[in-house]
């Protein structure tokens, strides 16, 4: 039996290809790592492979020779030796080998070096095993573990890995290497985590923000729907990564941005009833004094009126007078001398009576209301000179009670004139005033006057 031996010449070829096909695979993006010759520069760990010679080239060994690979290398051993060990008729010359500090992206130990030339003698009686192999006592070649006699060169950054024959020195999971030694590599620059993300020795962990937690995967976050806990004491609204409290009508917002404190919206204005406002429990209503009652519209007062109603105390002699806010019951009338009852609200003095002479010769009883501080001025009563004589004429004049000076009168034609208030007037307050209408006439040398007594219900409420 013999083997057989390639020669440098007949290598060189196969060299080619084989650098042929390495420069080929170092074409596609990322091959920036250099591999010493028989290994190539794998993309997806970022190391240095061994390549397959008796795959890639094609009839890397002839006749009855089979081809092993090897670590950056291969074999052609006859296959009745194939993993025999085998004698050799003289020892080669110690094969050279690469250094492995020389810069290699991953230090190897191939097996070896195709430059050595098998010779082919009788057999002997010593045995010597390819290296990587060590020899047993049966006589066997056994795998030497360089990883575990500390035979490799493997930096301390690194790890050793053994393989059949060899050895590959790499980076731990989650390092790389950089300048011949393992660096972490900072997952969290290269945007592993969705959110929040902190690097560690090899690895990474990340976490999400408030509102959100995460997904089985480990990296993505989804958001947290807060108010499936009910956060809120009235509406709760989800939003990404947080949510919203709102509260009904008539609350507000607490400071605590989840509990909603009733509003007052009475002291937002003091128009929002016309007399008093109540606040209640997300709402509010108006509410009006006695002898008044809320309108439709719910905020205004209206008067009762007592007289129609028939909520009064009045008897049937009397008569019964509504005003804002109230109610008056009036007396039948009743003159005094000398003046007679000529209707139910007017007195008479006869000018054929000597006792009456210089005096009104009517009274005439009327009544009115008026709300407490009603805005001036304000036109609020008329008078009118209901008979004519020809060559006469008129003078109005408030004769008595308007002490605090809030009326006077305007005279708004020959024969008429109107009442005006000038001053607020505050009630409740009872006010009798006597208008004079004065009547001149030249013609006849005749003066005489009529009274009209008008009495100023006014209110407590200015409305």
């Amino acid at each position: 039996m013999h083997l057989e031996r390639r020669d440098f010449r007949f290598c060189s070829s196969s060299r080619m290809l084989t650098a042929l096909v390495f420069i080929l695979l170092c074409v596609q993006p990322g091959c920036g790592q250099t591999c010493t010759e028989g290994f190539a520069f794998e993309r997806r760990t970022r190391q240095c492979i061994d390549v397959d010679e008796c795959r890639i080239l094609p009839d890397a060994c002839r006749g009855d020779m089979r081809c092993v690979n090897q670590n950056g290398g291969y074999l052609c051993i006859p296959r009745s030796l194939y993993n025999q060990p085998y004698r050799p008729e003289a020892i080669p010359p110690e094969p050279v080998y690469p250094d492995p500090s020389a810069g290699f992206q991953d230090t190897f130990l191939p097996g070896p070096p195709r430059s050595v030339e098998p010779s082919y003698p009788r057999m002997r009686s010593t045995v010597q095993c390819i290296l990587g192999y060590a020899l047993a006592e049966d006589g066997t070649c056994n795998d030497i573990n360089e990883c575990e006699t500390n035979s490799h060169h493997c930096n301390p950054t690194q790890l050793c890995i053994n393989s059949e024959g060899g050895y590959t020195c790499s980076c731990a999971e989650g390092y790389w290497l950089l300048g011949g030694q393992c660096q972490d590599i900072d997952e969290c620059r290269y945007g592993y985590c969705q959110q929040l993300c902190a690097n560690t020795p090899g690895s990474y962990s990340c976490s999400c923000n408030p509102g959100f937690i995460l997904n089985p995967d480990s990296r993505t976050c989804q958001d947290v729907d807060e108010c499936a806990d009910e956060p809120c004491s009235h509406g709760c609204f989800n939003t990404y990564g947080s949510y919203m409290c709102n509260c009904n009508e008539g609350f507000e917002l607490a400071s605590d941005g989840t509990t909603c404190i009733d509003l007052d919206e009475c002291s937002f204005s003091d128009f929002l009833c016309q007399y008093r406002c109540v606040n209640t429990p997300g709402s509010f209503s108006c509410i009006c004094p006695p002898a008044y009652y809320v309108h439709e519209d719910s905020r205004s007062c209206e008067d009762i009126n007592e007289c129609d109603t028939g909520n009064n105390t009045c008897t049937t002699a009397q008569v019964c007078f509504n005003f804002q806010g109230g109610y008056t019951c009036l007396n039948s009338l009743q003159c005094h001398p000398p003046y007679i009852v000529v209707s139910d609200n007017q007195c008479m003095c006869s000018a054929e009576n000597p006792a009456c002479r210089d005096k009104p010769f009517t009274i005439l009883y009327r009544h009115m209301d008026l709300p407490s501080g009603r805005s001036v001025p304000a036109d609020i009563f008329q008078m009118q000179a209901t008979t004519r004589y020809p060559g006469a004429f008129y003078i109005f004049q408030i004769k008595s009670g308007n002490d605090g000076r809030e009326f006077y009168m305007r005279q708004t034609s020959n024969v008429s004139a109107t009442l005006v208030l000038s001053r607020p007037i505050r009630g409740p307050k009872e006010v009798v005033l006597d208008l004079e209408m004065v009547t001149v006439n030249n013609v006849i040398n005749f003066r005489g006057s009529s009274i009209i007594r008008l009495t100023i219900f006014v209110s407590e409420h200015p409305f």
